[in-house]
C-alpha cells in the first residue's frame, strides 16, 4: 500500500499539516501546528501538479483563510468508531457562519453532550470538519481538548472569520 501524501500550508492560525490517502486523494488528517520547518512550506509549490485533487483542497483552504468560504466539498476519509462518524456527519451540515451546541447534536443523535464533546475532540479533519461550530449552551465551549489557551484562541478566530458573534 502507497504511503500517505503529506503536505504543509500555512495560515493565519498557523501550519496546517493535511495528510491525504493516495488513491482516493481524500484528505485524512489536519493537525495545526505552531512551526513546521520553511523548507517543508515551500514543498507546497514543488508539489507533483498530477496531484489535482490534492491542489484543490489547498486552493480551497487558501480561499476559506482569505474568505471564509464553505469547504463542505472537499472529500474526507474519516476513520473513527460508528458514533464518532455519526458526529462528523452531523458537523459537516452545520453552515458556514453558524454554530450548534453539543446539547442540540446529541437530541438529533439521541446520545449526550458530552459524548458529542468526546466524538468532536477526536475529530482528526478539524476546520474542514467543523467541530469549532459546536458550542455549549453556556458559551464556546472546548477545542482540541482544551476550554483555554491556544486552542481556544483558534476556535474564536474561525468562529470570528466565519462572521459568528459570540
Amino acid at each position: 500500500m502507497a504511503s500517505e501524501i503529506t503536505l504543509y500550508l500555512h495560515s493565519e492560525i498557523g501550519h496546517l499539516v493535511l495528510e491525504f490517502q493516495p488513491k482516493a486523494q481524500k484528505i485524512s488528517s489536519l493537525s495545526i501546528n505552531k512551526r513546521v520547518p520553511a523548507k517543508l512550506c515551500q514543498a507546497n509549490s514543488n508539489f507533483n501538479l498530477e496531484q489535482q485533487k490534492t491542489n484543490r483542497v489547498l486552493q480551497q483552504l487558501t480561499d476559506y483563510f482569505s474568505s471564509a468560504v464553505s469547504l463542505k466539498t472537499i472529500p474526507v476519509a474519516l476513520e473513527g468508531t460508528v458514533f464518532q462518524k455519526s458526529v462528523w456527519k452531523e458537523l459537516r451540515n452545520i453552515p458556514l457562519g453558524e454554530t450548534r451546541t453539543y446539547g442540540e447534536i446529541a437530541k438529533i443523535l439521541n446520545s449526550s453532550p458530552r459524548a458529542v464533546g468526546n466524538a468532536c475532540r477526536k475529530n482528526p479533519i478539524p476546520i474542514i470538519v467543523p467541530c469549532h461550530r459546536v458550542i455549549s449552551a453556556n458559551g464556546i465551549g472546548g477545542y482540541a481538548g482544551e476550554i483555554e489557551g491556544r486552542q481556544i484562541n483558534i476556535k474564536r478566530w474561525l468562529l470570528n472569520h466565519e462572521g459568528v458573534q459570540l
